[in-house]
């Protein structure tokens, strides 16, 4: 069925990889030039000639393959993902690109117009309680019914942000219940959209969830059960304080408390928590933060290349895009600069400070770039990462050769005077 449903889009990110990849003739014109991945007018017409599609068939197949992480667009060219690559020998990859687009559902079709986007985003967040209503019903499920439960999930959802003390001395408000009327168009372009998707089909003022539909959320529901009864627990946690309670987990368990958090939140919110985190002071948090985005794949793409301007973020973030890309992990590290692999080198060791044993420190060494440790101290004091003292005085703590010791000590005392 993942497939059936993806096979449009497959044909289009075929034509595209050959059509619109880097060094063809007519590239620059695949990702259009107003940087949102869109076709132009002449690549749609160009691609409807070749398939026997109109341009406006072209554009939805492009939208699903983009969304479903089949195509990938960099700049002006388009190149096939990693699921597009495997699509004829792996039937997992081709089940997690429908769920990358079952994810991404609210993408899917235009929001309604004259709709506050706060008031689209309390729907999309409440959509989870909905659908978990229609896989546990296992059946058709009046419509009207289901905006009953959209109104009181609405409700909910206000209540608690009213329930944030933001002044003690004063009662938080009381939240605006919320209208029918106002959801029911809302709810209408909610299921149009899970509809379009393949996720459940509506007719004669009822829905369903197609088996597709039903598969996606009951896993989702068992990895929320799972995580809950799980001694980590954190799929009520906040990014930050979820990805403290990973942070002494073995990588599987960890991953798999990932996926229930993920599991409970719209994606584009808890991609955007998870960067949040990310850019805080803690940089074990940063690059959990990141492992954590690699679970969520294609769809925290644009999220995270968002982020390459920020130079805290940065060597993070080209090392997710390259492998997302198809990168062996391994290899990942020969897209960063020398300056930015030192960089990312210092912010790996200041979460060894706070968080390891000293002989983790020692060994962290190893994995420098550069071939002598002078070498390593010179490069490393020229970086300016603001932790730069703290892990040099440590790790001159921590290493048991007196006259390197030394050499590191002297380096952070440079640093911390702005002496050479």
């Amino acid at each position: 069925m993942a497939r059936s449903q993806l096979a449009g889009a497959a044909r289009v990110a075929r034509w595209a990889d050959a059509a619109l990849g880097p060094g063809r003739a007519g590239a620059a014109e695949g990702g259009g030039g107003d940087g949102k991945a869109t076709l132009s007018d002449a690549s749609a017409q160009r691609a409807a000639i070749a398939l026997g599609l109109t341009p406006d068939q072209v554009r939805a197949d492009w939208d699903t393959a983009r969304l479903s992480g089949l195509i990938e667009v960099h700049g002006d060219s388009a190149r096939p993902g990693w699921r597009l690559r495997a699509w004829d020998r792996d039937d997992s990859a081709v089940l997690r690109g429908w769920v990358a687009l079952f994810d991404a559902w609210s993408l899917a079709c235009p929001e309604p117009e004259g709709h506050e986007p706060a008031a689209v985003a309390e729907v999309v967040s409440a959509m989870p309680q909905v659908l978990s209503f229609l896989q546990l019903s296992a059946g058709p499920v009046p419509v009207d019914q289901l905006l009953d439960l959209l109104r009181q999930r609405v409700t909910e959802l206000r209540t608690e942000r009213c329930e944030i003390p933001y002044d003690p001395q004063s009662p938080p408000p009381a939240a605006e219940p919320a209208d029918a009327a106002e959801l029911a168009p809302l709810l209408d372009w909610a299921l149009r959209a899970l509809a379009s998707v393949g996720a459940l089909t509506c007719e004669d003022g009822q829905a369903t969830l197609t088996p597709l539909g039903s598969w996606a959320v009951w896993v989702k529901l068992e990895q929320i059960c799972v995580a809950a009864q799980s001694p980590a627990g954190n799929i009520e946690q906040s990014a930050e304080d979820m990805l403290r309670g990973c942070a002494q987990l073995r990588p599987n368990a960890a991953r798999a408390e990932y996926r229930a958090w993920l599991a409970a939140r719209p994606v584009g919110s808890a991609v955007a928590e998870l960067l949040d985190a990310a850019r805080g002071a803690d940089a074990l948090l940063r690059g959990l933060a990141f492992e954590a985005l690699r679970v969520v794949g294609a769809p925290a793409e644009p999220d995270v290349r968002a982020v390459l301007d920020d130079p805290v973020l940065r060597p993070y973030a080209l090392l997710w895009l390259a492998e997302h890309e198809g990168a062996d992990a391994e290899d990942a590290h020969e897209v960063l600069t020398r300056e930015e692999a030192t960089w990312l080198w210092v912010d790996t060791a200041a979460a060894v400070v706070d968080h390891g044993e000293p002989s983790m420190l020692v060994r962290h060494l190893e994995s420098a770039v550069q071939p002598t440790i002078p070498a390593l101290l010179e490069e490393v004091r020229a970086v300016g990462h603001p932790r730069t003292v703290q892990v040099l005085v440590a790790l001159a703590a921590a290493h048991p050769d007196p006259a390197l010791a030394k050499a590191v000590r002297r380096a952070a005392f440079q640093v911390h005077t702005g002496g050479s």
